[in-house]
């Protein structure tokens, strides 16, 4: 791929953060993800590419979505074939009510190169760079941070992890606390916090738990670009998930998918923060226009551009204002 495709590609987030943005703290999720979902679409249209969706979101609760087989970009006879994953926002909730770490993300990766993961749920551990090789999604929490601790030379009480503040981890929690290890419960938003873990002010130093599959996968391309680590597996609730995973051509429900498994290839990955968090400064509006933070990156090279950027809405396409 174009490496300058990346940089076209970090419009599109920032399209879908500035459109929904607006809706923070009104306390209408599907509003907010509405309005992001229709700035990517949009902002999708002139991006040289013929990409074919292959991780949305919105099935499992149906919210709005960019749907899987939906084709994007500009479809001219020489733009390459690509395929997609998206979260025009991450966090729906987190927007509606004001709170921090809503995203908007989208992954670019050659065609095959992303696991087509249901929208079921996935057990995952991701870490950062120091913690890469070390970890082991068999094994217990407890021996996993001991692991992280010995790899970054320091205490497991010196550790943090994010946890997603759910009842279904209400033992991993319990865990975690008898190690000694502190935690930071999250209410939404596992892309985001598995960013964090690559981050080293962040504070983050694993991610733990049951979220969503999709996610998971826009995680490890994130994950590939910054030299993190990551382990899953899926987690069928019902027959249906098993059959919505034999349908996409994963029979085996036990199986360990590594990071290599889940984003492979030359990935290019960006994402824009909506509200302020542990990796990215929200939008912020001012007379006329106004202000993003996003991060930019691609993982042949390993380089990582954080883009700071003014848009000014009287000169800009009608999907920013």
């Amino acid at each position: 791929m174009d490496r300058n495709l990346a940089l076209e590609v970090v419009r599109v987030t920032e399209a879908a953060a500035l459109r929904c943005a607006r809706a923070m703290g009104r306390g209408d999720r599907k509003f907010a993800d509405q309005l992001a979902v229709d700035a990517m679409r949009r902002a999708f249209d002139s991006l040289p590419i013929r990409g074919t969706v292959v991780i949305g979101e919105g099935e499992r609760d149906e919210a709005p979505m960019l749907f899987i087989g939906e084709t994007l970009g500009r479809g001219r006879a020489d733009d390459p074939e690509v395929d997609i994953a998206v979260d025009p926002l991450e966090g729906t909730n987190l927007c509606a009510f004001g709170e921090p770490n809503a995203i908007s993300v989208v992954a670019i990766a050659a065609k095959g190169c992303f696991l087509h993961a249901p929208d079921i749920y996935m057990n995952k551990i991701a870490v950062g760079p120091q913690a890469k090789g070390v970890i082991d999604i068999t094994r217990s929490p407890t021996d996993n941070l001991r692991a992280i601790a010995d790899a970054k030379g320091v205490y497991v009480e010196d550790l943090t992890a994010m946890i997603l503040d759910r009842d279904r981890h209400r033992a991993l929690i319990d865990e975690v606390r008898l190690t000694g290890a502190r935690i930071k419960l999250i209410r939404d938003g596992d892309i985001s916090a598995a960013l964090a873990t690559c981050k080293p002010d962040s504070g983050v130093d694993v991610l733990f738990g049951i979220g969503g599959a999709p996610e998971g996968v826009i995680a490890a391309a994130a994950l590939r670009c910054l030299g993190g680590d990551m382990q899953t597996t899926l987690v069928a609730r019902n027959a249906a998930d098993v059959e919505r995973c034999q349908q996409m051509g994963i029979p085996d429900m036990e199986r360990i998918y590594k990071l290599d498994e889940l984003a492979k290839g030359d990935v290019l990955f960006a994402a824009t923060g909506v509200t302020t968090g542990d990796f990215f400064k929200g939008v912020r509006y001012v007379t006329g226009g106004g202000f993003t933070h996003s991060v930019v990156m691609r993982s042949l090279s390993g380089t990582t551009r954080w883009v700071e950027t003014e848009h000014h809405f009287d000169r800009k396409p009608n999907f920013l204002a």
